[in-house]
């Protein structure tokens, strides 16, 4: 990121590691900064399969999505939205639909600077600086309520972003009342890193170094993260790893295939 960048000019703190940039990182983008990248550099060291984990993540939530436009839906929530980078939703689903409308949501003010310059000039695709754990807030922002018609289908996006919830800020009740808010027909996508259930020094490992970052990440067995998504109807193959999701290919890149638990399901 250039000196000059408008970032920066908006008084964005680029000193302190943030979480969404660190994952722009690691799925190769170029909204990041030193700090972001030498944080990230260091988790990489801690789990080698943090780079490809990401980008198998990536690679589902782009599979979702066309997934969802095969279904029909025209319309997208992206929680937790971070960086729009790298093919993100809008890319995907205008490169099938241009008139596909993505309302992105995010509670820091360094994902929507940079999401606000990434969308200039995109019509069918708002940034709305809002905080996932309130719904009712975030369905009533002009930026979501303006552009999503939620007396139709919606696909809501909750990617790589509920292990930043506490468990004492009841996660499943706020998948629940997303849930209630969309009309029937609808699609939840949901994915989260998982416990590393074979590296628990790994697990401390990463949690410590997230704490020193802008979130704390909360790793969840296959249980817990069942247990977020309430009795969803899910599409097959039901609960799985990411790259075990409808994949395109029968090759998974090493280390990525146990980063991410992922699941689509109908509302």
């Amino acid at each position: 990121m250039n000196i000059g960048d408008p970032v920066r000019s908006e008084g964005i703190d680029v000193e302190t590691p943030n979480a969404a940039r660190m994952y722009d990182y690691y799925l190769g983008g170029s909204h990041n900064f030193a700090a972001d990248r030498q944080a990230a550099e260091r988790a990489v060291g801690i789990t080698p399969t943090m780079i490809p984990g990401a980008r198998g993540n990536r690679a589902f939530l782009q599979r979702a999505v066309r997934f969802c436009l095969e279904q029909g839906i025209r319309q997208f929530l992206d929680l937790g939205s971070g960086i729009p980078t790298v093919g993100h939703v809008h890319e995907i689903a205008h490169a099938q639909d241009p008139s596909a409308r993505v309302a992105y949501v995010d509670n820091e003010h360094v994902a929507v600077a940079h999401t606000r310059q990434i969308l200039e000039g995109v019509d069918t695709a708002t940034i709305t600086q809002a905080d996932l754990r309130r719904p009712a807030e975030v369905l009533a922002a002009p930026g979501v309520a303006g552009l999503l018609d939620f007396e139709e289908p919606v696909a809501v996006l909750a990617a790589a972003v509920l292990h930043f919830i506490g468990d004492e800020e009841g996660p499943a009740e706020i998948v629940e009342a997303y849930r209630r808010a969309v009309a029937p027909g609808s699609y939840l996508v949901v994915s989260h890193i998982t416990d590393h259930y074979d590296e628990p020094d790994r697990v401390e490992g990463i949690s410590k170094l997230y704490r020193d970052t802008t979130h704390m990440a909360n790793h969840r067995s296959v249980e817990e993260f069942t247990a977020l998504l309430g009795d969803l109807e899910l599409v097959e193959p039901g609960l799985v790893h990411a790259t075990e999701w409808r994949p395109d290919t029968d090759v998974v890149p090493e280390g990525a295939r146990n980063a991410f638990w992922a699941a689509v399901g109908r509302c």
